[in-house]
């Protein structure tokens, strides 16, 4: 209903609306210890197995399903592209940009996790060409917005 007029509400047409497609991203942290520093810091990236961006270095994410929670899909992308389990994933913020992913306008909702202790073992899967950690101090360059999102986390975050 119309809150003005008490009218029922006009159908509208679904052609009419463009909306963002629905992504995540991992942010994966790994410290030795509990010493803070660049230097102890490592992050979880995966080499990218298809364009855009083939080759290049990315963060673990991907596009969530219909009718997935995002919370579910963090875990699987995560699972998918890097076999790592079991990580305690918190959500960081959105990065909506229309320019950030040149197959078309997307919103990313960012995850954290921060592992200390032994580094975990990770390989690549599903579209990801393989998976590794790279210290934050040297990093490669990175696909999509990535190096921004990293630079937002660490900046809020001050995990390293």
């Amino acid at each position: 209903m119309d809150d003005a007029t008490g009218q029922p509400d006009a159908p509208h047409d679904a052609q009419q609306y463009r909306n963002p497609a629905l992504t995540v991203d991992g942010v994966v942290l790994h410290r030795q210890n509990h010493q803070q520093g660049q230097d102890s810091c490592s992050v979880l990236l995966i080499e990218r197995g298809r364009d855009p961006f083939k080759g290049r270095h990315a963060l673990p994410g991907g596009f969530v399903d219909y009718g997935e929670d995002i919370d579910h899909a963090i875990i699987r992308e995560i699972q998918e592209e890097t076999g790592l389990q079991g990580v305690p994933f918190r959500q960081f913020r959105a990065f909506g940009g229309p320019e950030r992913d040149p197959r078309g306008h997307t919103v990313s909702v960012v995850y954290v996790a921060v592992v200390i202790g032994k580094q975990p073992e990770v390989k690549g899967g599903d579209d990801a060409a393989s998976a590794a950690w790279f210290p934050v101090s040297r990093l490669p360059d990175l696909a999509f917005d990535h190096a921004y999102i990293l630079e937002k986390v660490l900046e809020k975050l001050k995990i390293c």
